[in-house]
């Protein structure tokens, strides 16, 4: 009889085991600071195609010997050396943990104010340098190069506006709160007991 006592205690632990286990699990790379998701989406491959094809833009340039007309260069390669770094920048602050850390910043009208900007400068840095270059083989890369990091930012301004919507009507759209501390909330120092508190 004992022995069977002891096998239902344990039949009943085992149920209990089974009743009271953790039903949550924790999350994977809690801690971890990048955003793979980011990476991954739409908005960051955009991103990593305008490092790309600007720093290549850039590089592209940079081997050109002697110029006709030196000034178009020279515009072109601050255009295309200021997306690459600037990008690369935003990019690092969108894919990890730093976009929550600095949260008082807007970093969506950033986004989208810094790459309409940049795809207009890359666009007429683009067209000077495609009118006025010796004709080399590496100059009209570089430029190649340059008109595609311009149709990857203007993509990315395109994308912004079709799936998230101007940025400057993100404050319009939010419903206003309701007020809190308003209605039918009574003070803490009114009686429990009053004939409407019914006792719980």
């Amino acid at each position: 009889m004992p022995h069977q006592q002891e096998r239902g205690n344990g039949g009943m632990e085992s149920e209990q085991e089974e009743v009271y286990r953790p039903t949550t699990e924790p999350l994977a790379n809690q801690d971890s600071c990048c955003q793979l998701g980011y990476l991954k989406s739409l908005r960051g491959m955009l991103k990593v195609a305008q490092v790309i094809l600007s720093f290549v833009a850039f590089i592209l340039e940079e081997v050109v010997n002697s110029c006709m007309s030196c000034h178009a260069l020279y515009f072109f390669e601050f255009v295309s050396c200021s997306a690459f770094l600037l990008t690369t920048f935003l990019l690092i602050i969108l894919a990890t943990c730093l976009q929550s850390k600095l949260d008082r910043i807007n970093w969506r009208l950033v986004d989208f104010t810094y790459t309409a900007v940049i795809s207009l400068f890359f666009l007429i840095a683009s067209i000077i340098f495609a009118t006025k270059n010796d004709g080399s083989g590496v100059e009209k890369t570089s430029v190649a190069f340059g008109f595609m990091a311009t149709i990857a930012f203007v993509l990315d301004v395109l994308r912004h506006l079709w799936q998230e919507g101007p940025p400057w009507k993100e404050k319009k759209d939010k419903p206003a709160e309701p007020n809190k501390g308003t209605g039918n909330v009574k003070g803490e120092t009114e009686p429990l007991n009053e004939p409407g508190n019914l006792p719980v």
